[in-house]
């Protein structure tokens, strides 16, 4: 972890920050390599130090080596003065999106003359580009899921409980070694798929009528998402006038999107496409978000964003379009930025 390590240091010194206290679980895995569920990381120019309770401290040692480790009792504002004390750092950077005001409030209380800086997604921006070993975790966590979709889609019928068809893509997810699933995966039918984040319920699947299906894999930590719709038995006209709508869109991105692009930019390389076949406040959400050690993270593609795509990048990309009392489509691949354009890492097929 030590070009982890060194790359926040850097930033730290852009920032004048004489120290960073880390809090939020993705950060501190990233950093460290420590997967316990509870721990800070205090680091500054010259020390990295792992805090954690009796509980986690033999699992530290073994998965941070770069780190002093230091057993901590009590509360944040009970040990934090004197750790950073040992330091002797007096500007102090927080995760502001992570630790609570409160927690906050008492570190203030505490600290001194030392101060408390607010800092946001400093690691977050680091890990949005993704170096080699995580590239070859995100593929394996892609395979998982692209596994599990192939062999369950001929197993879905007609008079399937959505929850049915949910459980038995869990179940191969981890049968075929995936850890815990990311999210909660979606089968989601009829006019329950116009819902983007639907919940599997005992709905029953009636042919000619979309299905979406999101489901993702977890691998070393680092996780996937895919999204396919499908349509039972008698395909129905509208569902392949909207499903061509939004495969069209999904690879007119997928084909034309560039390193140095905004998020915004791409975003409306598919919104176009929708737009222009008069669907376009139909398209609610983003076209994609990043994923890593979170099922969502930097980058984010949507309205708005101004992040700038480069390579080792990995996002999805997902453009979808949800007609009330009728139903919903989206198809989402995962993509990498390699060599300025968008490499697809999703095998799963789609429909014809």
């Amino acid at each position: 972890m030590s070009h982890r390590l060194e790359k926040l240091r850097q930033r730290l010194a852009e920032s004048e920050l004489d120290a960073i206290l880390i809090s939020q679980g993705e950060n501190r895995r990233y950093l460290s390599g420590f997967t316990g569920s509870a721990g800070f990381l205090l680091i500054s120019e010259k020390r990295a130090i792992l805090a954690t309770d009796f509980r986690y401290v033999e699992q530290a040692q073994s998965q941070a080596p770069d780190f002093d480790i230091a057993q901590i009792e009590g509360e944040l504002p009970k040990w934090f003065p004197d750790l950073a004390s040992s330091l002797g750092a007096k500007r102090i950077g927080f995760e502001a999106n992570d630790l609570s005001f409160s927690t906050y409030r008492q570190l203030v209380a505490t600290a001194g003359e030392k101060e408390l800086v607010a800092t946001e997604e400093i690691v977050e921006s680091l890990r949005a580009i993704k170096d080699d070993e995580e590239l070859e975790l995100i593929t394996r966590a892609v395979e998982l899921a692209d596994a599990a979709f192939e062999e369950v889609a001929p197993m879905i019928h007609p008079g399937m409980k959505e929850k049915e068809v949910a459980w038995e893509i869990e179940k191969l997810l981890r049968q075929k070694g995936s850890e815990t699933v990311p999210f909660d995966l979606i089968v989601a039918s009829g006019p329950n798929s116009t819902l983007p984040h639907a919940r599997p319920s005992d709905r029953v699947l009636l042919p000619g009528e979309p299905v979406v299906i999101d489901i993702g894999a977890r691998f070393q930590g680092y996780c996937s998402d895919l999204t396919r719709t499908i349509c039972l038995d008698n395909e129905e006209k509208n569902f392949s006038k909207i499903y061509d709508l939004v495969l069209g869109a999904q690879l007119t991105a997928i084909a034309t999107i560039e390193a140095r692009m905004s998020g915004e930019e791409a975003d409306a390389l598919a919104r176009t496409v929708i737009e222009q076949g008069g669907y376009g406040e139909a398209f609610g959400h983003g076209l994609g978000h990043g994923i890593g050690l979170a099922s969502h993270e930097q980058p984010r593609l949507g309205r708005g964003s101004s992040t700038t795509l480069v390579d080792g990048m990995v996002f999805t990309i997902e453009p979808g379009i949800y007609i009330k009392g009728w139903g919903g489509v989206r198809i989402e691949d995962m993509v990498v930025i390699e060599k300025g354009r968008a490499k697809v890492l999703s095998k799963a097929k789609k429909m014809d």
